[in-house]
């Protein structure tokens, strides 16, 4: 019997869907800035940006002190600003078409390819408009959008690509790692992504000015002009534009680095997880498992199966429900953008607009994958998952 009918749950404490993993190294990492004399912005910083630029293969990289607050930056970077559009994707969090609405400019929201769920290449060619200045794809559960079509129609129209790419450090496009193909690219560090700083972001991209611009942004439109110091002396700043205060601290970079360091086991345990769920799960009817492009090699930030619902009795809502009451963390990412009450307020109702997203949200369960779950967590979850979905499935 299914534990929310009064069953016995298949786990006593809750699973949940993501979770940081904080080492011994992590913490003596924190303790030497702590007792060296920077906290805030100092050394640590410049020595994480170059560590993360390296990994991707970019010529530069800009730390945020949040993933919203790259890609904030990102949108400045690019000189978007009022009367300005840019096509995104509605299947994200809200900061991907928030960041637009910062800088004064207008999100445009095209549907999601049916089977991986990142932007439509084709659906972002019908919204273009004149107006069109940019496109920010998102690359959903760590699997990166289609890259190759995207830049293709940004050469085009010369438009900017802005990657979101907060769910895929450490993902891979055609043999090269995410971060290194688009005009700029957005990690996110937040606790449940593969390395956390805390709270922090990132930005990398291999021209000079977009990155001048991004350091620019982050700390309050201040220049430091050397030239003009050695004349005015060494307090001497100049406010070029109108910037914000996001900087990353040196404590934060300490543990960026001291993460950095096992990103490669932290994907590899995240894929073999993956790798566990999709053979478990291919023998529901009831569920899809992720598909995964041949091209590609996913980050696995989440793992949304989708729900069928000609083949069960029961909404998604009361799966969700069952799940839980397993203390399995189930989640659904993510509501449609535009289906939040601000953008209907703002833009009206645009319901019909991206009917695959819109789909797609109403039959997606993310189950828990992170890199520190346990082998009995995750029989955990497979069983859960066997259990609840099997128990609403039609006979046929």
């Amino acid at each position: 019997m299914l534990a929310l009918y009064g069953g016995q749950p298949v786990r006593t404490q809750l699973l949940p869907y993501g979770h940081q993993a904080i080492e011994e190294e992590d913490l003596e990492a924190v303790i030497e800035v702590l007792q060296s004399p920077w906290i805030t912005t100092g050394p640590k910083v410049a020595e994480f940006e170059e560590a993360v630029a390296a990994y991707v293969g970019a010529s530069y990289a800009v730390a945020f002190s949040s993933g919203t607050a790259a890609l904030h930056g990102a949108v400045f970077a690019a000189e978007l600003g009022v009367g300005d559009e840019a096509i995104t994707t509605p299947l994200t969090f809200c900061a991907t078409a928030n960041c637009l609405l910062f800088q004064g400019a207008t999100p445009v929201f095209a549907d999601v390819d049916r089977e991986t769920l990142t932007l439509d290449p084709a659906a972002v060619e019908r919204r273009l408009t004149p107006r069109t200045k940019a496109m920010i794809p998102m690359d959903y559960g760590g699997h990166p959008a289609d890259l190759e079509p995207l830049k293709a129609l940004a050469t085009r129209y010369g438009l900017r690509l802005i990657e979101d790419a907060c769910h895929a450090l450490g993902a891979a496009y055609r043999g090269k790692r995410v971060g290194s193909l688009s005009d700029m690219t957005v990690f996110s560090f937040h606790p449940i992504k593969h390395i956390t700083t805390g709270e922090g972001g990132m930005v990398t991209t291999d021209d000079l000015q977009l990155a001048r611009r991004l350091r620019l942004f982050r700390n309050h439109g201040l220049e430091h002009d050397p030239n003009r110091k050695l004349v005015q002396g060494p307090w001497y700043y100049e406010m070029v534009a109108l910037g914000y205060n996001y900087r990353l601290s040196d404590l934060a970079c300490a543990l960026g680095c001291s993460q950095l360091k096992r990103l490669e086991a932290a994907l590899l345990r995240r894929r073999s997880i993956a790798a566990r769920y999709t053979e478990a799960f291919q023998e529901l009817a009831a569920a899809v498992t992720p598909v995964v492009r041949q091209e590609v090699n996913p980050a696995w930030h989440l793992y949304p199966i989708r729900l069928v619902p000609s083949r069960l009795r029961t909404s998604q809502m009361e799966v969700i429900q069952a799940l839980r009451a397993e203390n399995i963390g189930a989640h659904v990412h993510y509501i449609p953008v535009y289906q939040h009450p601000y953008y209907r307020r703002r833009f009206g109702d645009q319901t019909g607009t991206c009917p695959v997203a819109e789909a797609a949200y109403t039959q997606l369960v993310s189950v828990p994958l992170f890199h520190g779950m346990t082998e009995a967590d995750v029989q955990d979850v497979i069983q859960a998952v066997v259990k609840v979905v099997r128990a609403y499935a039609t006979a046929s």
